[in-house]
């Protein structure tokens, strides 16, 4: 089996890059727009946070909050794992895995350079996390 490393999973990228300061709402109509599930909540070329639709129905919609009039610093996830672009996809797969989490920001020595989400990855990736995953139980 290959050892993919990120740039062979996710390339040429458009992110979806916001400020600490923008609203749910602005966010939530860029994801459905672009048809993503994450945003990267951004201070010029610093990544901040993330901003994920788990957390509109959990942090926002769960918790009563106005859309208008939240913004992204609320609910964002301050200081996201990451990954860098010559990890390896199951090393991606396994930190989504462990952490509970769906995407997973790619920086290179401090600059932001993509996301990874676990649609990137096929099915060979996610079967040998499944056989992993497997092994440990057992031991």
């Amino acid at each position: 089996m290959s050892r993919k490393i990120i740039p062979e999973v996710v390339h040429d990228q458009d992110l979806l890059q916001l400020p600490s300061s923008a609203t749910v709402r602005e966010a939530a109509r860029r994801m459905r727009t672009r048809h993503v599930g994450a945003v990267l909540v951004v201070s010029g070329e610093r990544l901040e946070g993330i901003f994920t639709e788990r957390d509109v129905v959990n942090r926002v919609v769960a918790e009563g909050l106005d859309p208008d009039g939240t913004t992204l610093a609320t609910v964002m996830t301050t200081n996201p794992d990451t990954i860098a672009p010559t990890d390896t996809a199951i090393t991606a797969l396994r930190r989504m895995q462990d952490g509970g989490y769906r995407h997973l920001p790619v920086v290179d020595h401090g600059h932001l350079v993509g996301i990874v989400s676990r649609r990137d990855f096929d099915g060979d990736e996610k079967a040998r996390l499944d056989t992993e995953t497997k092994l440990w139980e057992r031991v």
